[in-house]
């Protein structure tokens, strides 16, 4: 019973990182970039777009097009928590996110993203 209680709490003191990552596609360098507050959500959407039911259309049909093997996930930036006083880790991540947008331009054609998509998030 102890042991439970010790692995409890080593996975309550074990942080998982934020940050935003990419989706590329190898074979026409498309790119769909997703902000998160866990990484594991990578797996996530591999899953999604394993099973023909990623919410982006066109990087859907892309992978279905040329395969898993045309596409490589990458972490891009781990959020840097601050230590002490506040500290908004969501808005922290929409702003990483908006300087990896800005940066990157991964809109169509370039990318998966729709220029309507990006003013939404805008206030």
């Amino acid at each position: 019973m102890d042991h439970k209680k010790e692995l409890k709490q080593i996975y309550k003191e074990n942080k998982t990182p934020a940050g935003v990552f990419q989706i590329k596609n190898m074979q026409n360098e498309k790119v769909f970039l997703k902000s998160c507050l866990d990484f594991n959500i990578m797996n996530g959407q591999r899953f999604q777009l394993e099973h023909n039911c990623h919410q982006n259309k066109l990087l859907q049909q892309e992978w279905n097009t040329f395969g898993p093997d045309s596409f490589v996930f990458e972490v891009l930036e781990v959020l840097k928590q601050k230590e002490e006083g506040y500290f908004n880790a969501k808005d922290a991540l929409k702003k990483l996110e908006e300087k990896w947008l800005d940066q990157l331009q991964p809109f169509d054609p370039r990318g998966y993203h729709q220029l309507k998509e990006r003013k939404k998030t805008q206030p």
